[in-house]
C-alpha cells in the first residue's frame, strides 16, 4: 500500500525579510501570510506538506501564535492550505506555478519551456500518442531488483569517487550491450552515461558550438525536441526531406555545402516519425559525406530494438566509428521515468560532462539491469506484444479505414495514417480528443509550409482490448463534419 503520510515541511525557511518596498510596513500577520503563499508558489512547500505547527513556526519567527494563526486561517479561507480535526495544516492539493525566479539562467525555447498549468483536458481513453513504451509492462520488480543489487555491490570508495563520463560499470555494460546487440564498434571508455537522447544532444551541441559549428542538418520532419535542443545551443537546424528510403543524402550533401554544415543528425534504424530505414546505398552515402568534410552523423537510435519483419540492421555508428556518434536510452524502451542514456563517441571527441549526470545508483542498477540479461528478457517481451498490437491496429484499419493509406515499416511503436481529402489534420486531432482519443498531426514534427494531413498513431500505449474501439471511434470522427 502506498504511503500517503503527509510530508513534514517544519524546517522551510521563511523569510520575511525577503519583502521589499512599501510591503515591508505591512502588518506582521499579513507578511507571514505572504511569506507563506512565497514559499508554497516557489516550490519550497509542496502540496499535502504539512505546514509548521502555528506554536512552533511562531517561535521560528519571533511572532506571536495569534499572528500565525491568523495567517493560517486566511490561507485556509482561500483554499491555499487545508485544515482537517485531528490532522496537521496541510498546503492544498492543487497545481502550482512554478515561478520566474526558478527557471534557468538563459532563456529557454517556447517548446522547452516550463508549461503554464492549464484547463483539465478530457480524459484519455484511447492512447494513440506516440514515443510512449507500454508504461503498463514496466519491468518494476526487475529494476527494483536491479537497485538493491547495484546499491549493495557499490564499493564504498565509488561513494565519493567523480565519475564525469559515468560509473565505470554502467560504461563496461552498456558497450557490452550495443556490441553484441546492435553490432557496435563501442569500447567502455567511448561510453558516456547520460540522462537520455535529450541530454545527450545538449552535451554534443554545445560541444559543436565550442568547436566553431553554425548549423545542423536535421531530418524533416522528425523529433523537435532534438531540434530545439540544437537551435537553444547556437545551431541553426537545416531541414533535409526523408522519403521511403529515409533521409535523402544526396539533398544532405547539398544542403551541407550550401550551408557549411558539418553536422547531422539522423534516425537510421527507425525514422521518426515516417517510419522509413535509411536504405544501405545510403547509409554508405552518409558515412562517405561525413568523412569527406571530416564532419560528424549523430546517430539516434530511436527504435532500434524493434524491428518486426527482421533482424535488426547494425548500428549505422559500425560503419564509420570515427566520424558517428551514438546515442540512445531507456525511455522508448523501458520507461521515461528512468532518466537513464548513453553516447558512443568516436576517438577525439570528449565534450564536457553534463554538470547534472546520472545517479551514482541508478547508474549502478543500468548495470546490474544489463548484465543480468533483464533488459534483454524486457525486450523480448515487448517484440512479442508490439508485433501483435501493431498487426491488431492494421487489421482494425483495413476493417474501418480500408481506403485510407497506412506507412511505415513493421518496427517501432507507431504508423503514420494518411487523411482523406476532406479532413484537416487538427480538426481531427481536436475532434478525436471530445471522443476520448490522443491523437498526434504529422504537421507537429515538420517545419515546411504545407505539410500532408496525416495522423502519427503510436500503439505503444494502447491497451490491446480497445484496439478495434479506437479505431472505430476515430472512423467515426473522420466521417464527422467537424473534420471537414
Amino acid at each position: 500500500m502506498q504511503n500517503t503520510r503527509p510530508i513534514l515541511a517544519w524546517e522551510t525557511l521563511l523569510d520575511l525579510g525577503a519583502e521589499s518596498g512599501p510591503s515591508v510596513r505591512l502588518p506582521l500577520r499579513d507578511r507571514v501570510e505572504s511569506a507563506v503563499r512565497r514559499a508554497i508558489d516557489e516550490g519550497r512547500l509542496s502540496p499535502g506538506a504539512a505546514v509548521p505547527p502555528s506554536r512552533a513556526l511562531a517561535e521560528t519567527l519571533g511572532v506571536s501564535r495569534w499572528v500565525v494563526t491568523e495567517a493560517y486561517g486566511q490561507l485556509v479561507a482561500e483554499g491555499v492550505l487545508e485544515a482537517r480535526t485531528g490532522s496537521a495544516t496541510r498546503v492544498a492539493e492543487r497545481p502550482v506555478m512554478p515561478n520566474a525566479a526558478r527557471l534557468p539562467d538563459r532563456p529557454w525555447p517556447r517548446d522547452l519551456a516550463p508549461t503554464p498549468v492549464a484547463a483539465p483536458a478530457p480524459p484519455i481513453r484511447y492512447d494513440l500518442r506516440p514515443g510512449i513504451p507500454d508504461l503498463r509492462a514496466t519491468p518494476r520488480s526487475r529494476w527494483a531488483a536491479a537497485v538493491r543489487a547495484g546499491l549493495a555491490d557499490l564499493p564504498d570508495r565509488d561513494l565519493i569517487a567523480a565519475h564525469p563520463f559515468g560509473y565505470a560499470p554502467a560504461r563496461a555494460a552498456v558497450a557490452a550491450y550495443l556490441a553484441r546487440s546492435r553490432h557496435a564498434d563501442a569500447e567502455p571508455d567511448r561510453v558516456s552515461i547520460t540522462h537520455g537522447a535529450t541530454d545527450g544532444m545538449d552535451i554534443l551541441t554545445r560541444e559543436l558550438h565550442g568547436r566553431g559549428h553554425r548549423t545542423i542538418l536535421v531530418e524533416d520532419p522528425s523529433w523537435p525536441r532534438l531540434r530545439v535542443i540544437a537551435e537553444h545551443n547556437g545551431l541553426r537546424p537545416v531541414p533535409v526531406p526523408v522519403d521511403d528510403d529515409g533521409v535523402d543524402t544526396e539533398m544532405l550533401a547539398a544542403l551541407a555545402a550550401r550551408t557549411g554544415a558539418r553536422a547531422a543528425l539522423v534516425t537510421p534504424a527507425h525514422q521518426f516519425p515516417l517510419g522509413a530505414a535509411l536504405a544501405p546505398a545510403r547509409r554508405e552515402q552518409l558515412v562517405r559525406w561525413a568523412r569527406d568534410c571530416a564532419g560528424l552523423v549523430i546517430e539516434d537510435d530511436y527504435d532500434a530494438e524493434f524491428r518486426y519483419d527482421r533482424r535488426p540492421v547494425p548500428a549505422l555508428q559500425r560503419l564509420a566509428p570515427d566520424s558517428v556518434v551514438l546515442i540512445g536510452s531507456l525511455s522508448k524502451s523501458v520507461s521515461p521515468a528512468l532518466g537513464l542514456g548513453w553516447m558512443v563517441l568516436p576517438p577525439g571527441l570528449t565534450p564536457a560532462p553534463s554538470p547534472s549526470a546520472p545517479s551514482l545508483i541508478d547508474q549502478a542498477a543500468l548495470a546490474h539491469f544489463l548484465t543480468q540479461g533483464d533488459f534483454e528478457r524486457h525486450l523480448r517481451a515487448s517484440r512479442t506484444r508490439f508485433r501483435r498490437r501493431r498487426q491488431r491496429l492494421l487489421d482494425a484499419l483495413t476493417a474501418e479505414l480500408p481506403e485510407l493509406r497506412v506507412s511505415g515499416i513493421a518496427a517501432g511503436m507507431h504508423l503514420v495514417l494518411t487523411l482523406p481529402t476532406h479532413a484537416r489534420a487538427s480538426a481531427v486531432v481536436d475532434a478525436g480528443s471530445a471522443e476520448g482519443l490522443a491523437l498526434t498531426p504529422l504537421h507537429r514534427y515538420t517545419d515546411t509550409a504545407d505539410p500532408p494531413d496525416a495522423l502519427v498513431l503510436g500503439y505503444g500505449h494502447l491497451d490491446d482490448a480497445l484496439v478495434e474501439e479506437a479505431v472505430a471511434r476515430l472512423a467515426a470522427v473522420l466521417d464527422s463534419p467537424l473534420v471537414r
